[in-house]
């Protein structure tokens, strides 16, 4: 079990017709951190667990699932781990598992958020014993996010549902930064992005990345490799597409499409040259 007296996230119904997604400004935000060449979905390297995408797996195998992690953590053993994070978020559903999975893990837990830990990545980023921020970073809290299809009748009922989830959401970071829930939920409502100062100002984290430098993933087990700007290019189009309320799904078929690669946080494997031409038609038409 954690080492702090921290609560199991609660077992919440996923609604019908329900479409997870990370919030826009937080895609926005990310596509403007760092990449490097061997980022992944997770990979780990001795103790230590990388985050580097959104929360909840796809169609398409990107994604950090929960299976992944639980393998992670089954390789590591009952041994101190570190989680790195730099993630928009996504699915919540999933990001409460994976808190409740590392919560569980009967050795230490160490979060550093070396870039962005927003939305479901948050959540996550709260079952730390410790919890450091890299200089630059961010920590995003947010209101229950999703996409529901249906009648008058389904959204009355994800909005109620919802409301739940906001106050669950709430209930975890209250406990962990020990401020009262009503101030919780409304940085929730306020959706706030907390640098890394503000994070441990208000008891989000418990100090800075030690032997950190002076940007975010200075820390990053890919820190020194070449810049990935076409992966970087991706990201930035998938994030204008969810300014413009393309669900995630649409979205990374659009990219398959159009780059051959399966994920928007992956190096392309066919076609790697993008002619502008066609992303300023598929911007157009999505504006249109």
């Amino acid at each position: 079990m954690s080492l702090r007296d921290l609560p199991a996230g609660p077992v919440l119904p996923r609604p019908a017709a329900f479409q997870a997604d990370a919030p826009s400004d937080a895609l926005v935000r990310w596509a403007e951190m760092p990449v490097a060449v061997q980022v992944t979905s997770v990979t780990e390297s001795d103790s230590t667990i990388t985050i580097f995408d959104v929360i909840g797996e796809d169609d398409m195998g990107g994604g950090v699932s929960l299976r992944r992690i639980a393998a992670a953590l089954s390789r590591i053993g009952p041994q101190a781990v570190t989680v790195q994070i730099n993630s928009p978020g996504g699915d919540m559903f999933e990001g409460i598992a994976i808190y409740n999975l590392l919560r569980a893990h009967p050795a230490a837990v160490t979060v550093e958020v070396l870039g962005l830990a927003a939305s479901a990545a948050s959540i996550i980023a709260m079952a730390g014993d410790e919890i450091h921020m890299s200089p630059g970073s961010f920590l995003m809290l947010h209101n229950a996010w999703g996409v529901v299809i249906g009648n008058r009748h389904d959204m009355a009922e994800a909005a109620a549902l919802f409301e739940s989830f906001d106050a669950a959401l709430a209930g975890i970071y209250a406990a962990r930064s020990g401020r009262p829930q009503v101030e919780i939920a409304a940085l929730l409502d306020a959706e706030t992005f907390l640098g890394a100062e503000e994070a441990i100002t208000a008891g989000m984290a418990d100090g800075m990345v030690e032997g950190s430098a002076a940007g975010p993933l200075a820390r990053s087990p890919q820190s020194g490799a070449q810049s990935r700007p076409d992966i970087q290019a991706r990201r930035r189009i998938d994030a204008a597409l969810a300014q413009q309320g393309i669900p995630r799904s649409a979205r990374r078929a659009m990219l398959r499409d159009l780059t051959g690669t399966r994920n928007a946080a992956e190096p392309a494997t066919q076609n790697a040259g993008i002619p502008l031409s066609a992303i300023r038609q598929l911007i157009d038409t999505i504006r249109s």
